[in-house]
């Protein structure tokens, strides 16, 4: 008997899985995907073999991770439910599909984790917002719960009603900020900086400030106040990002992202 199982493995469910074999051992650790071609990279690289299909995933774990699209959930869930014990204990990776939704499906005596990570899992600095009530888990399953989420990056816990706004904040925001490095590359490319060089120079930067942002623990605007002197370089940056709508674009974004899982919640209920 393992102790996770993941049903699902692709972007999102093969850092996951990799991270729960680093930290609990790959004897620990079982797995399956609709793909054949990731299932055979996945027992390549980690020499985990899969498993038959879903059901054997669930019967063989006591921590099923369902990494699953939201368009495919409840036909996972219908096909699973059968086997599904008290025991176990459900992580849901699923965008706008609330554990409500998901206990309707099932039984609702199962304990549900809901869980929104981000693509930088795979190099261990992923960012996690979970939703769960820590009264439904015994001291040793709240433990484990924080050890799995820790051994890909850092977590919050955040009520569920917030969770859409936590997508927003760290589910599809990587995307923004590839974007970012790449159009600042793009503009010092311009200048006559080699590319390879101009993406660690703007990479590096973000990685830089943003751990100035966590260690610090100094407001966002007074670290960019830090950096602006009096009628230097980069004020007159910072005003032409004023100028042509930063701020204004990245919260339209926000707002669109927050309304496609408003959608996709009412959708899945």
């Amino acid at each position: 008997m393992a102790l996770f199982g993941f049903i699902g493995v692709g972007n999102m469910g093969y850092p996951l899985l990799r991270a729960a074999i680093r930290c609990f051992g790959e004897e620990q650790v079982t797995f399956f995907d609709v793909s054949l071609q990731q299932r055979n990279k996945v027992t390549e690289d980690t020499g985990i073999p899969c498993a038959k299909d879903n059901i054997a995933v669930v019967n063989n774990c006591k921590y099923l991770v369902l990494v699953v699209k939201p368009q495919y959930f409840t036909d996972v869930l219908k096909q699973i439910k059968d086997y599904v014990k008290e025991d176990h204990v459900i992580i849901s990776i699923a965008a706008g599909i609330t554990i409500d939704t998901i206990k309707s499906e099932l039984y609702g005596s199962i304990r549900i984790v809901r869980a929104m990570p981000n693509t930088p899992a795979m190099v261990l600095q992923g960012m996690t917002g979970v939703s769960y009530s820590k009264n439904d888990f015994s001291g040793d399953e709240l433990e484990t719960l924080d050890r799995f989420f820790l051994s890909y990056g850092k977590y919050e816990v955040f009520d569920e009603r917030l969770m859409n706004a936590v997508i927003c904040a760290n589910g599809s925001s990587p995307a923004y900020v590839y974007m970012f490095i790449e159009a600042l590359a793009d503009s010092v490319v311009s200048y006559g900086i080699p590319r390879d060089k101009a993406y660690i120079l703007a990479a590096q930067t973000v990685l830089g400030a943003a751990t100035m942002v966590l260690e610090t623990g100094e407001h966002p605007g007074k670290l960019k106040d830090n950096v602006c002197s009096p009628g230097g370089t980069t004020i007159a940056a910072v005003k032409a990002l004023e100028e042509h709508g930063l701020r204004n674009a990245v919260m339209k974004a926000t707002d669109a992202c927050y309304e496609k899982a408003v959608f996709l919640t009412n959708t899945n209920k």
